[in-house]
C-alpha cells in the first residue's frame, strides 16, 4: 500500500486552498527558508557539505524567485511589473555570485532585501484584510490590483 508523507499533503492542500496573495507570501517565505538553510552551510566543516548546501539551497531559492519573476503581468503590471522584474533579475545574479564564489555577502543581501518584500506583502494583505478587500489582492506583485491597492 502507497503511504504518503502527511506534510506533503498538508503543503498540498495549502497550497491549493490558499488565495493569490497567500500564495505570493508563501514564495517569499519559501526563498526565505532556503537562503537561511544555505546560509547555514557556511558553518559546515566538511568541504562536500560546505558546497553542497550553499549551492542546492541557493539554487531553490533562484528557482522560486525566477518563478515568481516569470509570472510578472508586464502588459497590465506597467512600472511596478518592470520594477519588480528588475529586481527579480537582481535577485538571481546576486545569488549566483554568492553561489559560484561561496560568498555570504549578496545571500545575506538578498535575504534582507526578501524579509522586506515579505514584510511589505504581509502587512498590504492584513491591511487589506481590515479593509474588507482580501479578495482583489493580486497573484503576484506587479499585477493592476497592486496598482489599485496603491491608489
Amino acid at each position: 500500500m502507497l503511504r504518503t508523507n502527511p506534510w506533503q499533503s498538508y503543503r498540498r492542500v495549502a497550497t491549493q486552498t490558499a488565495s493569490p496573495a497567500q500564495l505570493v507570501l508563501m514564495l517569499y517565505e519559501g526563498a526565505l527558508k532556503f537562503l537561511e538553510q544555505g546560509l547555514a552551510g557556511f558553518e559546515q566543516e566538511d568541504p562536500l557539505e560546505f558546497n553542497r548546501t550553499i549551492h542546492n539551497n541557493v539554487q531553490r531559492a533562484q528557482a522560486i524567485i525566477n518563478e515568481m519573476n516569470a509570472t510578472l503581468d508586464m502588459e497590465r503590471g506597467g512600472e511596478i511589473s518592470a520594477n519588480f522584474r528588475r529586481l527579480y533579475c537582481y535577485f538571481d545574479r546576486r545569488l549566483q555570485e554568492g553561489n559560484v564564489n561561496k560568498q555570504r555577502g549578496p545571500i545575506e543581501e538578498v535575504a534582507m532585501r526578501l524579509r522586506v518584500l515579505r514584510d511589505s506583502w504581509a502587512e498590504m494583505m492584513q491591511q487589506r484584510q481590515a479593509d474588507g478587500q482580501n479578495a482583489g489582492l493580486p497573484q503576484a506583485p506587479g499585477t493592476t490590483t497592486l496598482q489599485a491597492a496603491a491608489a
